[in-house]
């Protein structure tokens, strides 16, 4: 049974001492958590609803779960001094570690904002969207939880059902990814070496590195280059026509077996 998230639970679980949350906010249905996390403007309050009807993606993509299937929440968090490109990075860290602790799934991150399942043929369970406002960055993100195959909008995706996890808990997963996201978050807005310990654990968790490897890049331009790491500033480093170089931003495909997918 599909139920509805408990405000009353994750307030207690989210708003204590030793944690950063300032306060839950659940709605049973909303157009995108993150615009309103960015209306709210306040730091470390958490929006997150059962329904979001009007979700919104990396260039304009709009997307839409069936009620209660998904988590989805936003929260506007201080933008870190040194590190602003790393927040969609250490955010899929937060969400790849409560997969693991809840639901016991392995996954895998996808530079620069999706969170794939290795064993279910590297199929999109998560997407990040992160967006800097004058008050920090939102931070945004989707978990396709309870999803069938029908439910899905697009075959490279999935669900933790469908990947062997059924009946988890979506209260339990809100609050492991906020206790993870603020750790990470924390290293982030740490010293030297706390950001390279982010650095360190991304990189070795991102399936990207060492893949072929299509940007599409603004003005539709799409090359097709090999990745090989991920710089220190979160830039995507690629290879290609006898060049290094970095890549800030736009969509990134995974070329398998001569044919593109994972988008």
């Amino acid at each position: 049974m599909r139920e509805p998230l408990d405000r009353e639970a994750l307030h207690e679980a989210l708003v204590t001492p030793g944690q950063p949350w300032t306060g839950v906010d659940v709605h049973p249905e909303l157009g995108s958590t993150n615009l309103e996390a960015g209306r709210l403007a306040e730091p470390w309050r958490v929006v997150v609803t059962d329904h979001q009807v009007a979700g919104r993606g990396r260039l304009g993509r709009a997307w839409d779960t069936p009620a209660r299937t998904s988590v989805t929440l936003s929260v506007l968090v201080p933008a870190p001094d040194r590190g602003r490109g790393w927040m969609p990075l250490a955010t899929g860290l937060a969400v790849r570690d409560a997969l693991a602790e809840v639901a016991g799934v392995e996954s895998g991150l996808k530079w620069p904002n999706d969170v794939l399942l290795p064993a279910d043929g590297e199929r999109k369970v998560c997407g990040i969207l992160c967006e800097l406002q004058p008050a920090g960055i939102v931070v945004g993100l989707g978990i396709n939880v309870d999803q069938d195959r029908a439910e899905l909008p697009v075959d490279t995706a999935t669900s933790l059902r469908l990947a062997g996890a059924a009946e988890v808990s979506r209260d339990r997963l809100v609050v492991a990814v906020l206790t993870h996201l603020a750790r990470w978050h924390a290293a982030l807005s740490g010293g030297a070496q706390d950001r390279a310990a982010v650095h360190a654990a991304y990189r070795k968790a991102c399936l990207t590195i060492g893949r072929e490897v299509e940007l599409h890049v603004a003005g539709g331009d799409v090359r097709r280059a090999r990745a090989v790491g991920v710089d220190d500033e979160g830039r995507l480093v690629v290879a290609g026509a006898g060049t290094e170089y970095a890549v800030a931003a736009g969509d990134v495909v995974h070329v398998r077996s001569g044919t593109a997918d994972t988008p």
